[in-house]
């Protein structure tokens, strides 16, 4: 039996593991308290940190933005993402030009508002530009594109792929910037199908008969070419909107006072069936009406054959500029002297100032009266025989003088 002093230690052994496992006990209570607060404070920590800053695995436009505010995303991708695509040389290339912005913080922020969660995470975000998605799937099927331009009844084949050098896509546009290739063509187009400087056979009248004879002329101020710069404009745009053909009747010009394409669409070398004709050697003068002869005169007097080529009236196909009445025509005669001469009505067909009036001064209407005593230019018309001329004449119509 144990005795009294055994049985108090006893006790006290117990008390004393009693008390150690309590102090054990407190212990790990007050350290659970102090990690369960530490990790409270971490993760209150870490979602402020998130409101803030990007997750750690976030690229946007090919730039890394991991743990970055939004403004320091901004300028950092402003700093380093490529913002400009080209089509070079049959390749895809994207650059960064320093001068454009490249993306705003409110666009930094959109995306930010997509990736954003209570906590960080590992998870990766990729965000692209969609521009220059979209430049590089235009321009790969621009690459491809095929246009078929139609111009006076003709057809040509232009593949981009072989005229197009350069395309830049660049803050928002498309520039077409090496189309060396393309102009050139067009340039060889223009050269196959202009009548502007063209020589050319055509019939003219004799007498009171159209169809008289042929002469061959060339076309001056009157006829068209390939306005280049604006067709080369409408090709790349076809290129870019997939567009089948181009209509190149759109893209002519003409020369002189109207930069108005004359003659395009018509017969007869573009001359059609209305039309003046001026002969130098007879001194004679038609005009053809629907194919007829409407108005011919006899003795019509030219310029001064004789005296300074700026008093010859020029040759070639011209058109009537304009219509006047009346008028007074002004300039310097051989000697140098002004003159100004009324006229009652006046149709001009150069820039250089020959036309068509009435000269009411003349008393020498002979066959001869051109070889030396003839007009600075002009095609003097009796006032008696004017009006049939001007009731007649048309502005923009040709003007054949040979």
């Amino acid at each position: 039996m144990q005795s009294r002093r055994e049985l108090r230690k006893h006790n006290n052994r117990n008390n004393l593991y009693l008390i150690i496992i309590g102090v054990i006990i407190i212990i790990a209570i007050i350290c659970g308290v102090f990690i369960h607060n530490k990790r409270v404070q971490a993760e209150q920590k870490q979602r402020t940190f998130a409101t803030t800053h990007f997750n750690p695995n976030v690229t946007i436009y090919g730039v890394k933005v991991g743990n970055l505010t939004v403004n320091k995303a901004t300028n950092k991708i402003n700093e380093k993402a490529d913002n400009v695509f080209f089509l070079r040389n049959k390749k895809l290339v994207s650059e960064r030009d320093a001068n454009i912005q490249t993306i705003d913080s409110q666009t930094v922020q959109n995306y930010f508002d997509k990736q954003h969660t209570d906590l960080p995470n590992n998870k990766k975000y990729t965000y692209n530009s969609k521009d220059l998605s979209e430049a590089k799937k235009n321009l790969q099927k621009m690459q491809k594109a095929s246009v078929t331009y139609n111009i006076a009844g003709k057809s040509f084949k232009l593949n981009a792929a072989d005229l197009i050098r350069e395309v830049t896509y660049k803050d928002g546009k498309y520039q077409f910037t090496d189309v060396k290739g393309l102009t050139k063509k067009l340039k060889e187009i223009n050269n196959q199908v202009k009548t502007l400087k063209k020589t050319y056979k055509i019939v003219v009248p004799v007498g009171n008969k159209v169809d008289g004879k042929t002469i061959t002329t060339t076309n001056e101020s009157y006829g068209w070419g390939v306005y280049v710069k604006k067709a080369t404009t409408a090709v790349e745009k076809a290129f870019m909107n997939g567009d089948a053909t181009v209509d190149g009747s759109k893209y002519i010009y003409g020369e002189g006072f109207s930069t108005y394409a004359h003659g395009y669409g018509k017969s007869n070398n573009g001359i059609g069936n209305n039309y003046v004709v001026v002969s130098i050697k007879n001194q004679e003068l038609w005009i053809v009406r629907k194919g007829r002869v409407a108005v011919h005169l006899n003795d019509v007097v030219t310029g001064t054959l004789k005296g300074g080529k700026g008093s010859q009236t020029p040759k070639g196909v011209w058109y009537i500029m304009y219509k006047q009445s009346p008028s007074v025509l002004r300039g310097f005669n051989d000697d140098g002297s002004k003159y100004a001469s009324k006229v009652q009505y006046w149709m001009p067909f150069t820039l250089s100032g020959c036309g068509l009036h009435d000269a009411s001064w003349r008393t020498d209407w002979s066959k001869t009266a051109y070889l030396q005593g003839g007009s600075h230019g002009c095609v003097n018309i009796r006032p008696a025989e004017i009006r049939s001329v001007w009731d007649n004449v048309i502005t923009n119509e040709p003007v054949i003088v040979y």
